[in-house]
């Protein structure tokens, strides 16, 4: 284990929680029970690389990275004031794909970083990236 491998870790673990917090904020939202159950898999699947993440981090004996306040608070607003005007399911896939691209790209630039991060890490964010492209592909159908 080396820092590296925690800071990648801590980096996945964080966007995972920005994604199934944007996911749950704009659930009641969502009129079309079709996307409800996309919505529904993507946030399961989060889910699950997030408590991957967390095990991973706990098994080296690291805490777990939230989301700072402010961060949080901002992207709530942002999302609640794109609702404000218009609450479709085109708008609600288009805010969920523009959030897919920032996570594959934060990720993506975590990997590069932290070159020296155990294989086990790198497979996980490799894992995030891969949802987050087959999460975009659904979006496209609601665009």
């Amino acid at each position: 284990m080396n820092k590296n491998t925690i800071s990648l870790l801590k980096a996945c673990n964080q966007g995972c929680k920005y994604a199934t917090n944007s996911m749950e904020q704009l659930y009641p939202h969502i009129r079309d029970d079709k996307f409800k159950q996309v919505i529904d898999e993507y946030n399961g699947k989060h889910i699950k690389l997030g408590d991957q993440c967390h095990e991973m981090l706990n098994k080296y004996g690291a805490d777990e990275k939230d989301p700072k306040p402010l961060a949080s608070a901002f992207s709530k607003m942002s999302i609640d004031m794109k609702m404000l005007n218009d609450d479709s399911t085109q708008k609600i896939a288009e805010v969920m794909f523009d959030g897919c691209h920032m996570g594959i790209k934060s990720v993506g630039q975590y990997m590069n970083k932290y070159t020296d991060a155990s294989p086990e890490s790198r497979k996980l964010a490799k894992e995030i990236i891969d949802v987050e492209q087959n999460y975009m592909k659904d979006l496209l159908g609601y665009i």
